[in-house]
Parts: structure tokens; C-alpha cells; sequence
């Protein structure tokens, strides 16, 4: 069982894939999506949850996700027919810090995938590279909401403060017109979410051969999580304008 894998099993009773509850994800998009008639980018879009949401609720959105997990993609096109909207959607199976569209987009999305790019920086920098002009762009990153532990800043990467994020945004010419941080509650439910749905489904098929690794995941994400980067860890979502051309 590999990490997609994994990861597609441990977010089915959290689809959206990030620590914001339903009402978070409607009020971003809702703030994101001025037009009705928009063209939506996704670049790291997994399943493409925000993509389906968007279009369920806009008859005349258009939308292309981007990510490298066959399995996800597989998932989002069921989905996509089950709404009735596959024909408003395209998906791409490549990386996204390499996709070359021939056209831009009113509204580019890419949220908990800055690792996809190397960065937050480097995700803004792809965004702007996509965004037709007078468009929006809705980023979503972890960052330390207090001092974490060495072991913490080992697990997840090169974080800053909220202040240091909202400096990256500053620098690269964007100013931000929404937002949302992620409650307590959100950050928990999420971590309780994935833990659960991947463990709940090992226990389920006890006779799987990759039973016995999803739960150990499970066991290990929920210690990690527990242990190491719960007090610290936090999760901001923004929507973006450029500053200037």
C-alpha cells in the first residue's frame, strides 16, 4: 500500500482533504468565486473535492484539477459522474509544478499541496504563472502556532509563524481579500477523521494483506499527532488578489 493509497482511505469520512469544516469550505469558495461563470484551476487537487463543490453549486463553472495520484484522479471522475458534472471537468495526471495549460484561469486553488511546489513561495509563484488577469487565487498551508519542538519541525517541514506567511504573501506581490484559520475544533476533527476512516477500514478487512500496515499508519499519525505537533500546528486558507501586475 502506497501513500496515495493511504491517503485516499484515510480522508473518505473527510473528503475536502484539509482541517476546515463544510461551512469554512463554502464561505472560501463562495469568497473565491465572484463569477459564476469562472474557469477553475486545481494544481495538487487529489480527489478534487473543492473542484466538485465549486461545480455542484455553479451550473456554468469550468474546471481542471492536476495531481500525480492515478487512484485520486479515478476517484474524482466517479465522483464527477455521480454529480452530473464530468462534463464541466478535466483532470490531468502529471505533476503540477510542471503542468503548461494553453490558457489561464479566473481562479486557481491549491490547498495543502505547497509540497508539491517546494513551498509556499514557489506555490505562489505557479499560481500567478495560471491566473488570468483580475483573478483570485485560494491557498491553504500549515503553520506554527506556537514554538513547535525540534521533533515537530523534523515531521513537517520548514514552517513559519502566521506572520512570517502573511510576509511571504506581502513579498510576492499579493494582498489578501478573505481568509479563514482553522479552529481548534477543525484541526482535531480532521486529525480524528483521518486516523478513524484508516483504521475503521483495516479493522473492516482484517484479512487484506495491507491491513495490518494501514493500521499501524493510523496508530503512528494518531501518536504523531498527539504527541509531537498538536499545540503547534495550525492551518490558514487565503484568498489572494496581486497587488499589482
Amino acid at each position: 500500500m502506497n501513500r496515495a493509497q493511504i491517503s485516499l482511505l484515510a480522508h473518505a469520512g473527510h473528503p475536502i482533504a484539509a482541517p476546515l469544516d463544510d461551512d469554512s469550505v463554502r464561505l472560501l469558495l463562495d469568497r473565491v468565486l465572484p463569477h459564476v461563470d469562472a474557469r477553475v484551476l486545481d494544481l495538487g487537487c487529489g480527489p478534487a473535492e473543492w473542484l466538485l463543490r465549486a461545480l455542484a453549486g455553479r451550473p456554468r463553472l469550468r474546471a481542471e484539477g492536476v495531481d500525480v495520484s492515478a487512484d485520486a484522479l479515478a476517484r474524482a471522475r466517479e465522483a464527477a459522474h455521480a454529480l452530473g458534472v464530468q462534463d464541466r471537468l478535466v483532470l490531468h495526471h502529471e505533476d503540477a509544478a510542471d503542468f503548461a495549460p494553453a490558457h489561464t484561469f479566473d481562479v486557481v486553488l491549491s490547498v495543502g499541496a505547497t509540497h508539491a511546489f517546494g513551498g509556499l513561495r514557489a506555490t505562489l509563484a505557479a499560481a500567478r504563472r495560471h491566473l488570468a488577469p483580475g483573478g483570485r487565487v485560494l491557498i491553504g498551508d500549515g503553520f506554527w502556532e506556537r514554538a513547535p519542538s525540534p521533533e515537530a519541525e523534523e515531521m513537517l517541514g520548514d514552517l513559519g509563524d502566521l506572520p512570517s506567511v502573511m510576509d511571504t504573501v506581502a513579498a510576492g506581490g499579493w494582498t489578501p481579500v478573505g481568509g479563514h484559520i482553522s479552529a481548534r475544533r477543525e484541526l482535531d476533527a480532521y486529525e480524528w477523521a483521518w486516523t478513524g476512516s484508516l483504521a475503521s477500514w483495516a479493522l473492516d478487512h482484517p484479512a487484506d494483506p495491507d491491513s495490518a500496515q494501514a493500521l499501524a499508519a493510523a496508530d503512528a499519525h494518531r501518536d504523531e499527532w498527539v504527541r509531537v505537533y498538536r499545540d503547534c500546528f495550525g492551518f490558514v486558507c487565503l484568498v489572494l488578489r496581486p497587488t499589482s501586475g
